[in-house]
């Protein structure tokens, strides 16, 4: 796992809390992960670990270091995971919704331009596939509003105006 070196990333991880919305599919997507880590992965590292330890020096023994570390990141990740699946909020697609809430699929018009959103977490945006976070400027904006409403975004000093044309 990569340590933050920059103060400013250090800043944003202390203050900011998880996001911990999840698409139904990502979260099976989590689980077989974490099946997949348990059941297979981590015995063959610790294994593997063992099976290098035996080989003498452990401060001369890079093969025990490799493995060692690679043990660490298995059971980082399974942590992890753990963690998200065991405290995600799923996010229901509700078709019907008159406002635009997590889950929703947003029409928007800018001028004669017209771009479809999906409105997920921070952990599954993709803004070049149409999947946007609902904490980022557009989303936190169109969160709330209902069809025919104008919502202005401001990101530095450039202002857009949209209009919600459809809530799916």
């Amino acid at each position: 796992m990569r340590l933050p070196t920059r103060k400013k990333e250090l800043e944003r991880q202390q203050t900011e809390e998880p996001d911990l919305h999840f698409t139904p599919e990502r979260i099976a997507s989590m689980k077989r992960e974490l099946v997949r880590l348990t059941s297979t992965e981590r015995g063959v590292a610790a294994a593997e670990v063992i099976r290098t330890g035996e080989m003498g020096d452990f401060s001369e023994n890079a093969g025990y270091q490799w493995a060692k570390q690679n043990l660490r990141r298995i059971n980082g990740r399974i942590l992890s995971l753990t963690e998200k699946i065991n405290h995600a909020i799923p996010i229901v697609h509700d078709a019907g919704s008159k406002t635009v809430r997590i889950g929703s699929i947003v029409t928007i018009g800018i001028g004669t331009a017209i771009y479809t959103y999906e409105i997920l977490g921070s952990q599954e945006s993709n803004p070049l596939k149409g999947k946007i976070s609902h904490h980022s400027p557009i989303g936190k904006a169109l969160l709330g509003e209902s069809v025919g409403a104008v919502v202005e975004v401001t990101v530095g000093d450039r202002r857009t105006t949209y209009t919600i044309l459809a809530i799916n």
